[in-house]
C-alpha cells in the first residue's frame, strides 16, 4: 500500500498573463515592486481589476489606461506597445540635467544578474556590435553564442561589453562598459553551471551551445541624472 504524505496540497501556480498588454502592465509593476494593491491605490481601482487587467484579455477605456500609467509611472504608449519598434530615447531631454560617473561597485550591481547587453567584437569583415543574452557568475559575464556567430569571434580578444537602461518617462537612463578578454568556457562543471543558472534561452532562437565569459579588467558606469533625481541602482 502506498504510504500516505503529509503536508499541504501544491497550489497550481499564479495565472501567467494572456495577453500582450498584461504582460507589459506585470512585468512594469514587477519591476516597480509593487503588488496589486499598490497599483490599485495609485491608480483609483480595485485590486481584483488591476488583477483581471493583467490576466485576462481587456478592453480598458482611455481614462484608464491613463490612470494605470500614471501608477506603474510609464506612458499609455510603452503599455500597449505603441513604441515597440521605436528606439528608446525619444524623450525629452531633462532641464539642468547631469552626467554622474559611476563607481566600480555600482557598475557591478547594475551589470549582475542578467539581461541584453551589445558585445563589441572585430570580425574578418571588420568591427560589429551585436545583443546578447548574458548572465553574470561570480563577477564574470557569460553569454551563449554558436561557432560562425558574431559573438563567436570574441573568443581569445579583448573586447567591450555594454549594457544600459534608458527611461523615457523620465528621461533617465544609465549605462555600464566592461572591458576584458573573453575565453570559451570548456570546464564541464561551470558549463554545467551556466546551463542550470541561466534564466532564460536565448531570445534569437536557434542551438548555441558556445559558451564566452568575459572577466572584466575595467568597468565604467555613467548615469544621467535630474536635480531632484533619487534614482539608485
Amino acid at each position: 500500500m502506498p504510504r500516505a504524505t503529509s503536508g499541504a496540497t501544491p497550489q497550481p501556480p499564479p495565472p501567467r498573463p494572456l495577453t500582450d498588454f498584461g504582460r507589459r502592465l506585470a512585468a512594469r509593476r514587477e519591476d516597480l515592486g509593487l503588488t496589486w494593491d499598490d497599483v490599485a491605490t495609485r491608480a483609483g481601482a480595485a485590486s481584483t481589476y488591476i488583477q483581471y487587467l493583467e490576466e485576462r484579455p481587456a478592453a480598458p477605456d482611455a481614462s484608464t489606461l491613463r490612470r494605470v500609467a500614471a501608477a506603474l509611472e510609464t506612458t499609455v504608449e510603452e503599455l500597449t506597445g505603441a513604441t515597440m519598434d521605436q528606439p528608446p530615447g525619444r524623450g525629452m531631454a531633462l532641464r539642468d540635467a547631469g552626467l554622474a560617473e559611476l563607481d566600480e561597485a555600482e557598475c557591478r550591481a547594475l551589470l549582475s544578474s542578467h539581461g541584453v547587453g551589445r558585445i563589441g567584437v572585430l570580425t574578418p569583415e571588420g568591427p560589429a556590435v551585436v545583443p546578447v543574452n548574458y548572465q553574470t557568475v561570480d563577477g564574470a559575464i557569460a553569454f551563449r553564442t554558436a561557432l560562425g556567430r558574431v559573438p563567436a569571434f570574441a573568443a581569445g580578444s579583448e573586447v567591450a561589453f555594454e549594457v544600459d537602461h534608458i527611461d523615457d518617462v523620465f528621461s533617465e537612463g544609465w549605462s555600464v562598459m566592461a572591458v576584458g578578454t573573453a575565453r570559451a568556457v570548456t570546464e564541464e562543471p561551470l558549463v554545467r553551471r551556466l546551463e542550470a543558472e541561466a534564466p532564460t534561452s536565448p531570445w534569437a532562437g536557434g542551438q548555441r551551445d558556445l559558451w564566452l565569459s568575459i572577466a572584466p579588467s575595467r568597468l565604467t558606469g555613467r548615469r544621467i541624472v535630474s536635480p531632484w533625481s533619487t534614482t539608485e541602482g
